[in-house]
């Protein structure tokens, strides 16, 4: 059974998730502050499979709460629930470690499949990432190296210039999928589908803000891209040794 811990202090909201949640079948913990989150989740028994985050907490806010567990080396999927919407938000949160973000008011239906999509692709991950046919075993499972850089899956890393860069399960799944569709286009609507599991309308500016983060990893200069290249009015392009 998954576990999830909500964290929210609107009490009517967290107990509705709680009740909606277990009736989806999962096991569900709640608490009211962004403190009792970082707590509980720093107890050595800890169990939790996903995160639902609310932004605004007393006390530590959400933003505060996501980057204390990046920076402890905890990268357990987080969406953050957020009653603001604005953009700036939006790249706040996912700056500071967010896999995902959905804003207030929200449909269940949509919460229920972002929570899916994430354990989805966190099982993916944890079962050394599945190769399909058409894609080489070498980009689908263990580390892909490229340009002395190297990016381990299994271990949610990126090493380049001498550095260990964590990744967030969005973000590696993002770079993986760019990876899996090397030197071809991929559109930002593809990547919301197939990446985020999203067929709703959606800002599809969260994947310009995820490239951004990206490209300070996998780039030796992030202003001048050489991996991580921008398709005008399509997406972007991966390609493991620039010309």
């Amino acid at each position: 059974m998954n576990r999830i811990l909500v964290v929210e202090d609107e009490k009517h909201l967290a107990e509705g998730l709680r009740y909606n949640l277990e009736a989806e079948g999962y096991e569900v913990r709640v608490v009211e502050t962004g403190e009792a989150a970082l707590a509980l989740l720093a107890a050595p028994d800890a169990a939790c499979d996903v995160v639902v985050l609310d932004v605004m907490l007393p006390g530590k806010d959400g933003f505060e709460v996501i980057s204390e567990l990046r920076r402890a080396g905890q990268f357990i999927p987080t969406l953050m629930l957020t009653a603001r919407g604005h953009p700036d938000d939006i790249l706040h949160g996912f700056a500071s470690g967010a896999d995902d973000y959905l804003t207030k008011p929200f449909d269940l239906s949509i919460l229920i499949a972002r929570i899916r999509g994430l354990l989805r692709r966190r099982e993916w991950l944890l079962a050394g990432l599945e190769s399909k046919p058409d894609t080489p075993p070498e980009r689908d499972t263990g580390a892909f190296k490229f340009d002395g850089k190297s990016f381990d899956y299994g271990k949610l890393e990126l090493h380049a210039r001498g550095q260990v860069f964590p990744l967030t399960l969005m973000e590696a799944n993002v770079l993986r999928y760019l990876i899996q569709h090397e030197g071809k286009p991929v559109s930002r609507k593809s990547m919301l589908e197939n990446v985020w599991g999203l067929h709703e309308d959606t800002d599809t500016r969260a994947i310009d803000n995820f490239i951004v983060r990206l490209r300070r990893y996998v780039e030796d200069d992030p202003t001048k891209p050489r991996h991580l290249l921008t398709v005008r009015g399509v997406g972007y392009r991966f390609q493991s040794a620039p010309a």
